[in-house]
C-alpha cells in the first residue's frame, strides 16, 4: 500500500492531467458531483496538512524570520502583480481576469513542500513559508483581491476572510489538535497523506473542469497561456529574488517553488462561493491546478539535476 501511495504522490502531475482531460472530454464523469463538494475536500486536505505540521515548523518561522519574511513578501507581491499585469496585457474579460487575480492572491499550495523536497531545496524554509502564508491568507487574500479587482466587481472581503478561516485555518487547527492528543492515529495515517492529497486535488480539478468544460473548449487557450505564464514567471522571479538577495541555492529553490505554486483549489473555491455571478472566474484556478503540478515536477527534475552536478 505504501508503495502505491508513493507512486501516486510522485506522479501527481500526471494524475491531475489525466483527470482534467477526462473531465474535459467526458464531463458526465464528474458533472453529477456538485461544486459544493470542493470546500469539504479542500478542508480534508488542510486537515491532513495540520496532521503533518509540528511545533518545530512554527519555530522555524520564529527562528528564521528573515528568510520567511523574504519568501512571504515575494509570495504576496509577485503573484498578485503578475496576475494583474497579465490580465491587462492579454485584455482578459472581467470574469477571467478575476479568476487569475484570485489565483495570484492565494497562499502557497500544499504540493510545494513535496516539490521542494524532490528539487533538493530547503524543505524547512518551504514548510515555514507555507505555514506563514496560510496563516496570513485570511487577511491578505481578501485585501489584495479587493485592491486589484475591486474596481471590476464587488468584493465581499469579510465573507472571503471567513471562508478562508472555515476552509483552511479551522481544518489545520483540528489537524494540530489530533496530532497533539491522538499521536498514534497521526503516525498511522501520515505516510498515506501525500497520496490522499494528490487524489483529492485531482478530484477537485475534475469537478471544476467538468462544470466548465464547454467554456474551456470555446475560449480556453488564451487562459491556458496566461496561467502558464503566471506560474512560470512566478517560479523564475522567486528564484531571481533569492539570487539578488544573496541567498543560498537551496533557499532560492524553495522560494521559487513556494512563489510559483499557489493554492489554486482555494481560488476556485472562493470564486464558486463569492463570485457565482461570474462562473468563468473558476477556470483559471482549475487550469492552474493542472499546470503547476506539471511545471513543478519539471522544475524539480531540473533543480535536482543541478544539485547533483
Amino acid at each position: 500500500m505504501k508503495t502505491l501511495c508513493n507512486y501516486i504522490s510522485r506522479y501527481m502531475g500526471v494524475l491531475v492531467l489525466v483527470v482534467a482531460a477526462i473531465a474535459l472530454l467526458w464531463p458526465a464523469s464528474f458533472i453529477s458531483i456538485d461544486t459544493w463538494a470542493i470546500n469539504p475536500m479542500l478542508g480534508v486536505i488542510m486537515f491532513g496538512m495540520g496532521l503533518t505540521l509540528s511545533p518545530q515548523d512554527f519555530r522555524i518561522v520564529l527562528s528564521r524570520p528573515k528568510d520567511i519574511l523574504i519568501g512571504c513578501l515575494a509570495q504576496f507581491t509577485v503573484m498578485p502583480l503578475l496576475a494583474l499585469g497579465l490580465s491587462w496585457a492579454f485584455a482578459l474579460p472581467k470574469e477571467l481576469a478575476l479568476g487569475v487575480i484570485l489565483v495570484g492572491c492565494c497562499p502557497g499550495g500544499t504540493a510545494s513542500n513535496v516539490i521542494t523536497y524532490l528539487a533538493k531545496g530547503d524543505l524547512a524554509l518551504s514548510v515555514g513559508m507555507t505555514a506563514a502564508s496560510t496563516l496570513l491568507a485570511p487577511l491578505l487574500t481578501p485585501l489584495l483581491v479587493w485592491l486589484l479587482a475591486g474596481t471590476m466587481v464587488q468584493v465581499d472581503t469579510i465573507g472571503m476572510l471567513l471562508s478562508i478561516v472555515y476552509v483552511v485555518i479551522a481544518p489545520i487547527a483540528v489537524g494540530l489538535v489530533f496530532q497533539r492528543f491522538l499521536p498514534k492515529f497521526t503516525r498511522s495515517v501520515v505516510p498515506y497523506l501525500p497520496a490522499f492529497s494528490s487524489l483529492a486535488i485531482a478530484f477537485v480539478v475534475g469537478i471544476i473542469v467538468a462544470h466548465n468544460a464547454s467554456r474551456l473548449l470555446v475560449g480556453g487557450m488564451i487562459v491556458v497561456l496566461v496561467v502558464m505564464l503566471h506560474n512560470l514567471c512566478g517560479l523564475t522571479l522567486g528564484y531571481l529574488i533569492g539570487r539578488l538577495l544573496g541567498l543560498e541555492d537551496t533557499k532560492r529553490r524553495a522560494i521559487s517553488i513556494e512563489v510559483g505554486m499557489q493554492n489554486s483549489g482555494l481560488a476556485s473555491s472562493l470564486a464558486t462561493l463569492h463570485f457565482a455571478a461570474y462562473p468563468l472566474a473558476t477556470i483559471p484556478g482549475a487550469i492552474f491546478s493542472v499546470w503547476h503540478n506539471i511545471s513543478g515536477a519539471l522544475v524539480a527534475a531540473v533543480f535536482k539535476r543541478s544539485a547533483l552536478k
